[in-house]
């Protein structure tokens, strides 16, 4: 039940969003849902099922706006720059995807389960840039902007525009200043 299991995530969210996890209950995403509750444990198994289904969701949400970053037209630091705004933008915006990103996982999330840790997530971010940006040292500059964004996230400050990022990610490589 494809169309059934999409509904109970989108409700999974939307409780999420209203209230913390532990807050959250079965009937209710069932009902919000169009679905019997039955058919939510029939998918999930219980609530850790739903939960951990949640975070891989948004895990992959995440990484399909990384996508669609990298394939914004214009140059590869343009290209960079997005996925760095985007990279803010998500761990600010969805506290699931902060946390797969940091680690930090607060009490009022679901459980992550066998979620993919922040590292697993910016090598993921390089594996997909590896398959749209050339040379592969750009697919590692990818993975450093992501790194880059997560600076603010974890330690807030005056953020740059994206004239300024695109300049930091713009600069030529040490390695390359040497040649």
């Amino acid at each position: 039940m494809p169309a059934a299991r999409e509904s109970l995530l989108e409700a999974a969210g939307a409780a999420l969003a209203a209230r913390p996890w532990p807050d959250v209950r079965m009937v209710d995403v069932a009902a919000a849902a169009g679905v019997s509750r039955q058919t939510l444990y029939n998918e999930f198994g219980g609530k850790g099922g739903l939960g951990r289904a949640l975070v891989r969701r948004e895990g992959e949400r995440y990484l399909d706006g990384v996508e669609r970053a990298l394939g914004t037209p214009g140059r590869t630091g343009e290209r960079l720059a997005a996925v760095a705004e985007w990279t803010l933008r998500a761990a600010r915006a969805y506290p699931l995807v902060r946390a797969l990103l940091t680690g930090f996982w607060e009490p009022d999330l679901p459980a992550p389960g066998r979620a993919p840790g922040p590292g697993d997530m910016t090598r993921a971010v390089r594996d997909r840039a590896a398959t749209v940006l050339m040379p592969a040292e750009d697919a590692q500059r990818c993975e450093l902007a992501v790194r880059l964004a997560l600076s603010y996230v974890v330690a807030p400050g005056e953020e740059p525009g994206a004239v300024e990022l695109l300049r930091m990610l713009s600069a030529p490589s040490r390695k390359a200043a040497a040649r």
